[in-house]
């Protein structure tokens, strides 16, 4: 199946670079083109990846503090330089 219409990239293939060592969609970008045309294969290509959900969306739209919940808070953030 194709994740990539514009340069022809099929699932087989993302799945074979993640294999090789891309964790993102910009380092799948890197090895085979897929996603820098019209962008509209890069969700798909996070879910292969794994990445489709967001951990601090789903905080944010549960209303909850998105920083203190992941970060550890502003604390870890240390003063501008």
């Amino acid at each position: 199946m194709y994740v990539c219409s514009c340069f022809g990239v099929t699932e087989a293939q993302v799945k074979q670079h993640a294999e090789d060592g891309a964790a993102t969609p910009r380092q799948i970008a890197s090895a085979c083109k897929a996603g820098t045309d019209c962008g509209s294969c890069v969700r798909r290509i996070q879910a292969i990846l794994g990445r489709g959900a967001c951990p601090r969306r789903e905080l944010a739209d549960q209303g909850r503090p998105v920083l203190s919940e992941i970060d550890g808070g502003l604390d870890g953030l240390g003063e501008a330089a």
